[in-house]
């Protein structure tokens, strides 16, 4: 379990059923599900019944502080509603030109990688989506460095998060051996580095980023955030907001590095749509194919692996009984590779998210940012941030997997390849000289 829960989960669903119980680390009971009906009445008809699992919020509380991933009720109500604004089309389409400047910085760099040899996708990716989150929160002042080091810190201590979660009866270790000061350490010299950016932009001139959304909003009794609140949320955003697209990336160049016919097909779609311009929010919606590409990887691979919910009071979803207490694991992974809901469930199919096929999908099967009232308030960003990043990579290289490695997911808090993606990029220049060169005696 502890090596890999999605092979483990997915081997007693297929031998139990779509809902069975389970003791995660030998201690503590859950219910797994995969039942479209049992997912929506947990994650929406009787949302208000289930909180975040205690143990996900008592880890991440810990390290992230008290926020939107680790808030309920009306606090958590409150604080969506003010951060809501950060991701509304207005605004994203003013964070399109930060992200664009972000990203031309990154490749850069990834273009010197990818001229000595082979590029391990996954932290080359991670580095992108990072920097690109940073610089739409905090604007051009966040210094590269500092990215780094947080990046660094927030990778170190999802690991150990997990391992909280899965291990628990390893805690009592972590804490007498000095891990779990260690990585409170991090967390305070991560902590210091993005307080220090909050309090000198108090004194600042408004910025155009998600930082001066926060700072702006006000309570009901006309009171903002405190800078700790703030700290707490762009922590929290940072987390959030660059992993899901990384990984979603990685897993999306490895699907496409076997299907030429729809890398051609995408390339044709972002030469149609955007020429030479750059993309903008205003042309998510235009890209019909490239929004089925990513869906149809999401659903192969989803980010948000599982999701967990705690009942409060007694409850009843179909024929299966959730008491108080009860821990519901809704197994999000298992759900998308269910051949009850997914035909050929294995297989690429950018098919299978054609508005002909849309009415043959099982609500409450594809779960990709989660689902009901706490669904991931950033899926618009990430949408853009992967369709930004496709847009520029496809059509300026050529790219291939190097043969010979094990491609095997690694179910973290974000569901990431565990032995990395390594990949060949030339310059998309060469594959037309290369073609012209085919042409000729």
């Amino acid at each position: 379990m502890a090596h890999n829960p999605v092979r483990v989960l997915s081997k007693y669903t297929e031998l139990f059923g779509d809902t069975f119980r389970f003791y995660f680390g030998g201690v503590r009971e859950a219910i797994v599900t995969t039942n479209p009906a049992v997912i929506q009445h947990v994650l929406k008809t009787n949302a208000e019944n289930y909180h975040k699992s205690e143990i996900q919020v008592k880890r991440m509380g810990h390290f992230l502080g008290k926020g939107l991933l680790t808030s309920h009720g009306e606090v958590w109500r409150t604080q969506r509603r003010l951060i809501q604004k950060g991701f509304d089309r207005k605004q994203l389409e003013v964070l399109s030109s930060i992200m664009q400047d972000s990203l031309a910085d990154s490749l850069r760099d990834f273009d010197s990688q990818a001229r000595i040899g082979p590029v391990d996708i996954c932290p080359q990716l991670m580095k992108i989506t990072f920097r690109m989150v940073a610089k739409s929160l905090f604007g051009a002042q966040l210094k590269d460095e500092d990215i780094d080091l947080i990046s660094r810190t927030i990778s170190t201590i999802q690991e150990f998060m997990v391992r909280q979660t899965i291990q628990p009866y390893l805690n009592p270790w972590f804490s007498v051996s000095g891990e779990l000061r260690r990585h409170e350490e991090m967390r305070a010299r991560a902590d210091g580095i993005l307080l220090h950016y909050i309090r000198r932009r108090r004194q600042e001139a408004p910025g155009h980023d998600l930082l001066q959304i926060l700072m702006d909003a006000r309570y009901s009794d006309g009171e903002g955030m405190s800078d700790e609140l703030v700290l707490s949320e762009s922590m929290q955003l940072l987390v959030a907001g660059h992993e899901t697209s990384s990984n979603a990336l990685s897993w999306l160049l490895y699907s496409l590095s076997s299907r030429p016919d729809c890398l051609e097909r995408l390339r044709q779609e972002f030469d149609s749509v955007l020429g030479d311009a750059p993309l903008s929010y205003s042309d998510v919606p235009k890209f019909e194919f490239a929004a089925q590409v990513i869906q149809e990887a999401l659903r192969l691979y989803p980010p948000f692996w599982m999701v967990d919910r705690m009942a409060l009071s007694d409850d009843r979803a179909g024929d299966v009984d959730i008491p108080r207490g009860s821990t519901v694991v809704v197994f999000v992974y298992g759900a998308h590779h269910s051949p009850r809901y997914w035909e050929n469930p294995e297989s690429f199919d950018p098919e299978r998210f054609s508005k002909a096929n849309e009415k043959l999908h099982t609500p409450f099967a594809y779960l990709p940012f989660g689902a009901g009232p706490r669904g991931c308030i950033g899926g618009n960003y990430a949408t853009l941030q992967i369709l930004m990043i496709l847009s520029v990579l496809l059509r300026k290289y050529d790219f291939r997997l190097v043969p010979g490695q094990t491609i095997e997911a690694r179910p973290m808090v974000i569901l990431r390849p565990k032995h990395g993606i390594r990949m060949t990029f030339t310059e998309a220049i060469t594959r037309d000289v290369s073609r012209l060169s085919d042409c000729l005696p």
